[in-house]
């Protein structure tokens, strides 16, 4: 059974004494989430955070560096 994981209630989680937060058993599964994984941590407005993996943010940027170089050597050829 293949889950779509776009933006939808997934369930509640309580701060516990000393400020944690719990990750449901259930979306760490389908985000794939191990024990010990590193995630970013992102203030979204006065009200919402968000969690992010860093494994999915570095092969972003450096998917987004590759872009960029490609924009600057264009943009050389054309000066």
């Amino acid at each position: 059974m293949k889950h779509h994981l776009s933006r939808h209630f997934c369930g509640t989680t309580t701060i516990g004494e000393k400020g944690q937060v719990v990750i449901p058993a259930e979306i760490r599964k389908l985000m794939r989430i191990k024990t010990g994984e590193k995630l970013l941590v992102f203030v979204m407005g006065p009200n919402m955070v968000t969690l992010a993996k860093t494994s999915q943010l570095e092969k972003m940027a450096k998917h987004l560096s590759a872009k960029l170089e490609g924009l600057r050597s264009i943009m050389n050829e054309n000066s």
